[in-house]
């Protein structure tokens, strides 16, 4: 073996160490998804079903519809998962922290959800 393997696993080692996110990540990340979900809703209402009558018409709401509901989706599953270590502390068993988790993701994706 050569003496240069040894400078090359440390080298290795100080690359692949383990880097912290910004604290204010998560936040960024909710703004984000809270402000691209607001766009494809809005996007959406602006349509009007007359216009939907020629299919050249149907990539701006097809594209607003995925990219809504794939915000939506993200937002509810951060904001689920920033409360599941409470959720987890306040269940007895995996069966109660199931239904708690699951109540939680359906009071996140009604308040997330339009009214209507």
């Amino acid at each position: 073996m050569s003496t240069s393997a040894p400078d090359f696993e440390s080298l290795l080692r100080q690359a692949l160490q383990p880097i912290d996110p910004p604290a204010d990540m998560v936040v960024r990340l909710e703004l984000t998804l809270v402000s691209l979900t607001q766009a494809a809703q809005e996007e959406l209402d602006a349509w009007e079903l007359s216009a939907m009558r020629d299919p050249r018409n149907w990539v701006r709401p097809a594209a607003a519809a995925v990219v809504g509901v794939s915000a939506g989706t993200a937002l509810v599953v951060l904001r689920v998962r920033a409360r599941h270590r409470s959720r987890r502390q306040q269940s007895r068993n995996p069966f109660e922290l199931v239904g708690r988790t699951l109540r939680d993701a359906a009071d996140e994706a009604r308040k997330i959800a339009p009214k209507r």
